[in-house]
């Protein structure tokens, strides 16, 4: 059966911080908004355990599943490998019992905004351990989905692939964020697509966001991106993944609609997208 259709933090955190509001400042009061939306499912981030004891009572409160969440991690390096590793298994055991199914995690970049990336045997490590938080997650009863913003598409995408090629599909799903692979592959729909064409079958969650001449929407709907075929494809390849808006802002975004109304809007037209799913 089809999980609901989530969104997760981030995207409402982008629309609060135009707004120069503070998502984290009052949850319960976020989190009332959030349901406004008409949104069952949420998808949060975090960092430490104590986060997520924070968490349950809200989710509770109002009435939310959480069958995902994102922990940041550092795995290039041995020493911060283990620490990562150890903190994700940590939060994966405490959001369990909250319904986590899958735990998104995006290999930390070498500084987040710079150009520099990993040499191979960075790569190599990283691999390693992402293989093994994912075999260690499959143990707990949990999904690992490999994230990737845009940097891990340079040079020949070799960071990307690396991960892919050199872990088991059992152990590491993949978390396709449709628009951060076409902006790292140059605007390109057909690097998107070669990408479901390779890895397809181990998409386990797509992150959906939608831009208008390579420019993010407010609001999830037609643009650069052929959702549609994206969709059709997946399906094909019989792949069925969770589900999570998260059509975010940047500096050149319009501004029309504030947060409630926005995900009104890319809740309605992701359930005729992908109507076969649900």
């Amino acid at each position: 059966k089809a999980l609901p259709i989530s969104s997760n933090q981030y995207a409402w955190i982008t629309f609060y911080n135009r707004d120069k509001r503070d998502w984290n400042a009052d949850l319960d009061a976020s989190l009332a908004e959030y349901v406004k939306s008409g949104l069952t499912a949420y998808e949060p981030s975090f960092s430490n355990v104590e986060e997520v004891k924070r968490l349950a009572p809200l989710l509770k409160k109002h009435n939310l599943t959480m069958p995902s969440a994102y922990v940041g991690s550092v795995l290039h390096d041995p020493t911060e490998g283990k620490r990562s590793i150890e903190m994700a298994l940590a939060i994966a055991e405490a959001a369990q019992p909250l319904g986590l199914k899958i735990l998104v995690s995006n290999p930390s970049p070498l500084k987040w905004g710079s150009s520099d990336i990993k040499n191979d045997s960075q790569l190599i490590e990283q691999a390693k351990n992402l293989e093994f938080l994912g075999s260690e997650l499959r143990k707990r009863g949990v999904t690992l989905a490999y994230h990737t913003p845009d940097v891990e598409l340079r040079a020949g995408a070799r960071e990307f692939h690396h991960m892919l090629q050199n872990t088991d599909p059992k152990n590491v799903g993949f978390c396709l964020d449709v628009h951060w692979v076409y902006r790292g592959a140059g605007n390109s729909q057909v690097a998107l697509f070669d990408v479901v064409k390779m890895y397809g079958k181990r998409v386990v969650e797509l992150h959906i966001r939608q831009s208008v001449g390579n420019v993010w929407g407010e609001t999830f709907g037609e643009g650069d991106i052929n959702y549609p075929r994206l969709v059709r494809e997946l399906q094909a390849l019989k792949v069925k993944p969770l589900l999570v808006l998260e059509q975010c802002l940047d500096s050149q975004s319009p501004n029309t609609v504030k947060a409630v109304e926005a995900l009104q809007r890319d809740l309605a037209y992701a359930k005729r997208v992908v109507a076969g799913w649900l």
